[in-house]
């Protein structure tokens, strides 16, 4: 993309309403447009870092097993009246009546929706484990949304649900997301730590909070020291291998790491060595629960076991917050000029920025990196506009792309450019051809 051509509305100043990082810099680089409290237009950039983190949520659950579907933002008040949400949920749930006098509801969550299509169609055992899951807005009607896309009311959301013929199934269930859950924020370049937590309106006995610490959190957090060590990795999962996914859940939960909601003192005290306690803030980014029948008996979700009888299905929920994992790793990656993107990530894999826009020479040379970087199947963001050169790159540090590529006329008399890593800072000359294969191959492992 040149961004002559790209739709970028950088602001020079932060707005006031602006209080956290994240938003600051998300209002800063061009990424949303406020429309109303908690509710946000996402502009060309913001947009293509949303859709990269879709992609990733996408791709490890499917990793694991779990389907894909679609279900509708607006959902009927008759399925959270059997369940006995309708009226327990709270003023958070934005409740709506159609031109047919009839209740319905902008969905906060699904799992009445779900568990009607279960029922529906799912009659035995034998079409059993089964897990879906989707991607799609939310609406909750916060009492006082800010922090930008932190604590939005409408926000974009992964919400996958197991459905199993056995407590034990169902526990295997949430050890995989666990599992899959953990690799997906390594993916993006973030450290999530898996916390205790309480279940809130959705319910259930066991359930983890994934957080990212960061000052601004909204959640106090105590925790074993020894929990920020752990990675991981690329390590090879069976997702059907019921002791090796219980052994990562085992290996990442067994440290004391808990919210101020589940904190006990006692046990953190008994537990945990002093030089290891750690008080911080965390921002949740992910929560996955098992509730068992909560759902399956008022609805009637059941299958035939393997006796021929009806017995109700054990079930759990599993969210990642896709709109609010962008705010999370700016609050994580950034320094005092901008952004800066993990390569997971990122809106463009690499910058080029054309020092003297018009030279025959430098505008072949950015033409040349340009074409190359694409036929390496990367997308680059060329900076042909006719600015200074001091603009250009106060441009580049504040949307984040993680690599640089500078080209000018005194580096292009002894055939080099610059090659810069918007993390470090660091700055290596090199050709053009050799630029193009050092970022393809920084990339190639992702």
């Amino acid at each position: 993309m040149r961004l002559s051509r790209y739709f970028l509305p950088v602001l020079k100043e932060t707005p006031a309403e602006a209080q956290i990082v994240s938003h600051r810099l998300m209002l800063r680089a061009g990424m949303i447009k406020q429309e109303s409290a908690g509710i946000y237009a996402w502009l060309p950039m913001g947009y293509r870092v949303l859709r990269r983190i879709e992609q990733i949520v996408h791709e490890e659950q499917q990793r694991a097993g779990h389907i894909p579907l679609l279900m509708p933002t607006l959902q009927p008040a008759d399925l959270w009246q059997e369940s006995g949400r309708y009226n327990a949920y709270g003023p958070e749930m934005l409740r709506i009546r159609d031109r047919h006098d009839r209740d319905m509801l902008y969905g906060p969550t699904n799992e009445e929706m779900i568990t009607d299509i279960f029922r529906s169609y799912v009659r035995s055992y034998k079409d059993l484990p089964l897990t879906l899951y989707h991607i799609q807005w939310k609406f909750r009607d916060e009492i006082r949304p800010r922090f930008g896309v932190m604590r939005g009311r409408e926000f974009l959301m992964k919400d996958g649900y197991n459905f199993d013929l056995t407590r034990e199934d169902a526990l295997h269930a949430y050890n995989r997301h666990l599992v899959s859950y953990l690799r997906t924020y390594e993916r993006m370049g973030l450290q999530a730590i898996p916390m205790r937590a309480e279940s809130g309106p959705i319910g259930g006995d066991d359930t983890h909070e994934f957080l990212v610490l960061a000052e601004t959190g909204e959640s106090e957090v105590f925790y074993d020291s020894e929990i920020t060590d752990l990675r991981f990795g690329d390590r090879e999962i069976d997702y059907d291998d019921v002791a090796q996914c219980r052994a990562v859940l085992e290996e990442f939960t067994s440290r004391y790491a808990r919210t101020d909601d589940t904190h006990d003192a006692a046990v953190f005290e008994a537990q945990v060595p002093e030089a290891r306690r750690r008080q911080a803030r965390g921002i949740e980014v992910g929560q996955i629960f098992y509730f068992g029948t909560k759902y399956s008996e008022p609805m009637g979700a059941t299958v035939a076991d393997a006796d021929g009888r009806q017995v109700p299905v054990h079930m759990g929920s599993h969210g990642i917050g896709v709109s609010r994992l962008l705010g999370a790793l700016i609050e994580a990656n950034h320094d005092d000029a901008g952004i800066i993107w993990p390569e997971g990530v990122t809106p463009f894999h690499c910058g080029i920025v054309n020092l003297k826009q018009g030279d025959a020479a430098t505008d072949a040379a950015c033409d040349g990196l340009y074409r190359g970087l694409v036929a390496k199947g990367l997308e680059p963001l060329y900076d042909d506009r006719e600015e200074r050169a001091g603009g250009k790159f106060a441009t580049m540090d504040l949307i984040g792309l993680p690599w640089r590529i500078t080209v000018g006329p005194r580096g292009l008399k002894t055939g080099i450019v610059e090659l810069t890593s918007r993390r470090t800072g660091e700055s290596e000359e090199l050709t053009p051809e050799l630029a193009v294969a050092r970022v393809a191959e920084i990339y190639a492992g992702l």
